[in-house]
This record gives structure tokens, sequence and C-alpha cells, in this order.
């Protein structure tokens, strides 16, 4: 093949020599391209990962191993029944080693700039000596049930921290944007030796309650000039903030963020505390430029010394632990009953005379119950 031929044929006939890219010759041969080999592989086969016992997973956690740790984490998310109970056993002997750790939650509307205060919060953090894990759930498709899971992408930053680890998660549908197996994982960052885990959820609004039921410290990040404010003065997800933020004072937003703060001080005024003896209060913040991004962890060690002082710190993690036990039987119920033979024979016939009016949504109910107590 002669060197005029080697230029790509999109490259100008008369072109110059500013044309660096040219079409190299196929090989004819072997995998290294050696004359006189023939083709196949040359290379040793690819072997499998070694599977992991308990123990392992157990000691790569302690250890601080990342690897480990995020095969760990996927072992927790999996929903295979083969791995559950190893999943499980995995739990329970790292559950010593957990608690040690602040839990916060934050949740806003979209493109209230979560993201960017996480990592600008996170790296603050990681600077200071403290160790962070990002757990950051992602909305999953409703059509294809995926997800980007970009925000490890998304935090460039803080993702080159030595002290930080961020794993994203799909939500899975989970109406509040928190993956279920969320609280476990939760406890295997804990383990591995984090002492402040942030829980980013999808931001869903004012049904965005669930991040509540497994953290200490809820943060609410909220807007201003984007016409959300009769929004936020709505009772709803505002009830459960230990802290309202108001992101993006910045620029020529500054002072509708100030404005935008005493609205919802006065508002919190006559909300009941969702923390026993905390009284939540609203804040400004830049999270591009960092301008009021170190108060808030003064805000958030001001309330885990109070809380931890009246005892309600420890009264919360007890109540979590109690309620995520409910969750899960309420989980396991369900599961069984979606899963019993006398429920699955009856299902189709039942939805479809739901569908043609013929019966009533609560007969249907009555006789899928009835159906799955016969088991």
């Amino acid at each position: 093949m002669s060197k005029e031929k080697q230029r790509p044929e999109w490259v100008p006939e008369e072109a110059g020599t500013a044309f660096a890219s040219h079409v190299m010759e196929g090989v004819n041969g072997g995998h290294d391209g050696m004359p006189g080999q023939t083709a196949g592989r040359s290379s040793p086969p690819f072997s499998r990962r070694r599977k992991l016992s308990v123990d392992d997973y157990v000691q790569g956690v302690l250890s601080g191993n990342r690897t480990i740790l995020a095969q760990t984490i996927t072992l927790v998310e999996s929903n295979a029944p083969r791995y559950i109970e190893m999943a499980q056993e995995v739990i329970k002997q790292l559950l010593p080693y957990t608690g040690s750790s602040i839990r916060i939650g934050i949740t806003g509307v979209p493109g209230a700039g979560k993201s960017t205060l996480i990592e600008t919060f996170g790296c603050m953090l990681c600077e200071q000596g403290r160790r962070v894990a990002v757990l950051a759930v992602d909305p999953s498709s409703s059509v294809t049930r995926g997800s980007i899971l970009g925000d490890k992408t998304r935090m460039d930053r803080l993702s080159r921290q030595p002290n930080a680890f961020i794993r994203p998660s799909p939500s899975g549908g989970t109406l509040g944007g928190v993956t279920r197996k969320s609280r476990e994982t939760i406890l295997v960052c804990e383990a591995a030796g984090f002492d402040t885990v942030l829980v980013e959820t999808v931001g869903v609004g004012q049904s965005e309650t669930t991040v509540r039921s497994m953290t200490d410290f809820f943060l609410l990040v909220m807007l201003t000039g984007a016409g959300d404010e009769l929004q936020g003065i709505k009772k709803g997800v505002i009830e459960l903030a230990d802290a309202l933020l108001i992101n993006k004072a910045d620029g020529d937003n500054i002072i509708k963020a100030q404005v935008a703060k005493e609205e919802y001080n006065r508002v919190l005024h006559y909300l009941k505390p969702a923390s026993e003896g905390w009284m939540p209060e609203a804040y400004t913040c830049s999270a591009l430029t960092g301008a009021g991004v170190a108060h808030i962890w003064d805000v958030v060690e001001r309330f885990r010394h109070q809380m931890q002082s009246t005892g309600t710190f420890e009264k919360r993690r007890k109540s979590q632990v109690l309620e995520w036990v409910y969750t899960m039987v309420q989980e396991h119920l369900q599961t069984g009953f979606f899963n019993d033979p006398n429920v699955k024979k009856i299902i189709p016939g039942i939805e479809q005379q739901v569908s043609e009016g013929s019966i009533s949504a609560t007969i249907a109910a009555k006789e899928l119950l009835a159906a799955y107590e016969k088991g």
C-alpha cells in the first residue's frame, strides 16, 4: 500500500503535512501481527474473578480496601436470592464496627445544585482530615429501569480526594429516591472507617421523606428566584428538615437569597421542629464559590453536640432501626404475596375484571387476599 493511499479518504487531495492522520495496513495473521502466524487467540484465556467468601468481604471492608468495599456494596444491593443470605451475614459481622459516623441526608428540588454542594462540602471536609462517603441515588427510568449513575463524573474534584468514596446507586423507582438497600450501604461505609456519610437523593420535592428515616441530620436545599417560594412555605418535606439551605447565593442572586432566607425563617418559626430540642433555621451559601459552606458544617456539629447531650441522637438511631425492621417485614410480605401460586393464578382474571369495570377495586383486593390466605 502506497503512502498516499494510507491517508484517510476525508483528507483534501492537495493537503499538506498538517493532516497527520493516516490509515495503517491491516494485519494478516495472529494476534500480535508476527509473520507466519495464523489468526486466533495468542493470549491466555480470560479468567473469571475469584469468588469472595464472607470473611473476604468483612476483612476487606475493615482494612479499607476500596475494591472490596465496592464489591460488598454490590453484594448488599443485589436482589438475587443466592446473594441475600451472604450479604446479611456480612452485615451481621460488620455491625460492631458501625454507628460512629454522622449521617447527613441532602435533598431538594431538581436543579438546586445538590451535587455541586456535596462536592464543595465534601472537599472541605476531606481537607480537614475527615473521611467522607457519598451515597448518590440516581433516578431510574420508568421505561427501561436503567440509571445513568453519573454523579461520580459530576463530582470530579471530590472523586480525586483520597479520603472520599462516592457510590452512585439506582433508585429503582422507589418513591422518595432512596434505594431500598441504602441503610445497609451506610453501615458498610461506616465499617470501612468513613466518619461522615452524605446521602444525596434524587430530589422529588415534597414526597422526599424516606431519607429522614435513615440519617441524623436532614438538609433541605432550596432555590430562590425560581418561583418556588410558595412551594417552600407549604407543609411537606420542609417539616422534616433540620436546616434549610438557600443555594446559589452568588452574583446578582445574593439579595434574593437573603430575602428568601428571611421568609423561610419566618415560616419555620410556626412549624414543629423535626428534632426535639432543635430549632431549624435557613441559611444561604454558594456551592460554586464556597461561600457559606463551612458554616453548614458548624451547624451540623452544633446539632450533633446538642442532640447527644439530650439523648435525642441515640433515641433517633434506635427508632430508625425499629422502623427499618418493620419496613423489611412489609417488603417480605409484599414479595411473598405476589409470589404466592394462588395469587399468581388469579391475578390475570382479576386485572381483566377490574379493567372492564365488572368488579370494584375493593372487591378485587379482597379476592386476592382471600386467595393468599388459602395458601
